[in-house]
């Protein structure tokens, strides 16, 4: 198998089966996203008033806290997404895991576009609205472990960081998705039409692309690496406890190097939007346009990012990426309060440079510090914490802060402090570019 992929990565053309492998892990994910940052948004603009309407009458900067705390609540469950999904995917397959992941997340993401508000059922309306963005967390949890395996043990070897941007690329394209069709909403229909029924359509549109994602997955083949690692059922007879015996170093630096990148990624995706629009009274639709904008550039900067990681190396990439990322979490935020749309749109694009970089070669160092066997588990773990330390109540912190304190430059403070955290740990990894994903017996 190893002799096959050095073959192969010696050419720059892409066999029909790799083609389908990228499409398959991109449209996979950008859907899982779109999902999860329609709800995201949707916290941000339209939840603290529809869902917890009498916190909103008497106190709207706690409802908004309350809102966004619903949106980290779903982190806390993707431990649990990726371990049952890890242990599943490692013993049946990479492939059966996408499938489940998206069809949960899918149906979680439809039934929020069709749930009762407050005004309609009372307290039933959160406690059912907290329900689902439980299932998006689950699903979440197990879904990037599956798709960036699929793409990085079908990759050839010096080609694997740019495999796995596929599956990092589809965030910033959910984004662009959950973004553009809300600031076009928005723009149509206008703000009170938003609020009573126009906000359900992002989330009923999911029922489309699940269908388009499931009909694509299931076309691919499943990973080499598994497939191989199949033969050898018996070397893998209980994967989740080998990991946590033997990899738990790996999981705990793996949760640290994320934390920043996600923590900043969801200041970008649920904060500056809501914070711009409540705090600065900015026009909500220009904000939401300026969000699509970014998030093309964050797609451009994670592409970029993977490609970087294979010609420099992983961590430099991810070093260059923390290390803008520490020096701009300040002072973006002087350029946002000038309340410049010319000014607020540079301080995101700044922003996606950093999270692009640390984001692009994620996928291939991950995949390549933990053995095949329990390569799902470790990978999705390590993520699924590493979300939990980050972005799960990033954007409540950051509302907690404008709140107390009145000066964003402090919610910039807290962004540097995590990503000098996420920089020293990187930087203390051998990158292990080029191992052999075959091997069984050590981590790297």
């Amino acid at each position: 198998m190893s002799i096959e992929l050095s073959a192969r990565s010696r050419g720059a053309e892409l066999s029909d089966e790799e083609r389908k492998v990228l499409t398959a892990t991109l449209v996979g994910t950008t859907i899982e996203w779109y999902d999860f940052f329609v709800y995201a948004q949707a916290a941000g603009l339209v939840f603290g008033a529809l869902f917890f309407a009498p916190m909103n009458q008497n106190n709207p900067l706690l409802a908004q806290i309350v809102a966004f705390a619903t949106l980290g609540l779903s982190f806390l469950f993707r431990p649990l997404g990726a371990i049952v999904c890890g242990h599943l995917g490692d013993r049946f397959g990479r492939k059966n895991m996408l499938v489940v992941t998206l069809l949960l997340m899918g149906a979680a993401t439809a039934l929020v576009g069709v749930l009762p508000t407050y005004a309609q059922i009372g307290a039933w309306a959160p406690a059912i609205l907290i329900l689902l963005r439980i299932l998006q967390g689950f699903s979440a949890g197990g879904e990037w472990g599956g798709a960036a395996l699929m793409s990085v043990e079908s990759a050839p070897v010096n080609r694997r960081s740019f495999f796995g941007s596929f599956p990092q690329i589809g965030t910033p394209l959910g984004m662009i998705l959950a973004t553009g069709v809300l600031w076009l909403l928005t723009t149509t229909l206008g703000k009170q039409a938003m609020l009573e029924w126009g906000w359900r359509i992002p989330f009923l549109l999911s029922i489309a692309l699940i269908v388009v994602g499931i009909l694509i997955r299931r076309t691919v083949e499943e990973s080499p690496v598994f497939q191989a690692m199949h033969r050898r059922r018996k070397e893998s007879s209980a994967p989740l406890k080998d990991l946590m015996r033997n990899h738990s170093k790996e999981i705990l630096r793996t949760a640290l190097i994320f934390m920043a990148n996600n923590a900043a990624g969801y200041i970008l995706i649920a904060f500056i939007i809501s914070y711009g629009a409540n705090t600065l009274k900015m026009p909500p639709d220009q904000l939401l346009l300026i969000g699509t904008l970014a998030a093309v550039s964050w797609f451009v900067f994670t592409l970029a990012g993977g490609i970087l990681g294979d010609r420099i190396g992983r961590i430099r990439t991810f070093q260059i990426g923390y290390g803008l990322m520490v020096l701009w979490a300040v002072p973006m935020w002087w350029l946002i309060d000038s309340k410049n749309l010319l000014l607020f749109f540079a301080s995101a694009v700044g922003l996606t440079i950093a999270l692009g970089l640390s984001y692009g070669p994620q996928a291939a160092l991950y995949a390549e510090l933990f053995p095949a066997k329990v390569r799902y588990s470790g990978v999705s773990i390590g993520y699924a914490l590493g979300a939990i330390f980050g972005g799960a109540f990033a954007p409540m912190i950051a509302q907690w802060i404008i709140g107390t304190y009145g000066q964003s430059w402090r919610v910039g403070v807290y962004i540097a402090v995590l990503s000098l955290i996420s920089l020293i740990t990187v930087s203390t990894i051998r990158d292990p570019q080029g191992v052999d994903l075959n091997v069984n017996d050590a981590g790297g």
